[in-house]
């Protein structure tokens, strides 16, 4: 694999990584969400003018258009396991950001996906 589809690969699980925490706190701003019939419409409302939301889904249309690019360049078969990569940011950035707990369990699982993807970018 190039540097250049690493880096396009790279910039796709990022801007995953990034729409998640965005909803994420989307969610916070909001708590949580029972969607009914009687609210449906301000609950619509609420997500569709929350700039969490908004830049989540900003961030996830970006990384459609970012994974094509890539995906036009790398096997998918070697594409597809990097995005494994988001899991780890995803869990460091809730610790540092939300407070979410990194439990032994964890920190084990992201050494397995950090060997795997290494492994998987040498191949």
């Amino acid at each position: 694999m190039t540097a250049s589809s690493f880096a396009l690969i790279l910039t796709g699980v990022l801007l995953n990584a990034v729409a998640q925490l965005l909803l994420k706190a989307g969610t916070n701003a909001l708590g949580v969400i029972t969607p009914t019939l009687a609210n449906a419409l301000p609950l619509t409302g609420a997500i569709a003018t929350n700039p969490y939301f908004l830049g989540g889904f900003a961030c996830y249309g970006i990384s459609v258009l970012v994974w094509i690019l890539a995906l036009s360049r790398v096997p998918v078969s070697i594409a597809y396991p990097m995005l494994s990569i988001g899991y780890v940011i995803n869990a460091f950035a809730a610790w540092h950001l939300f407070g979410e707990t990194l439990s032994s369990g964890r920190w084990l699982g992201i050494g397995f996906i950090i060997v795997g993807v290494y492994l998987l970018a040498r191949s």
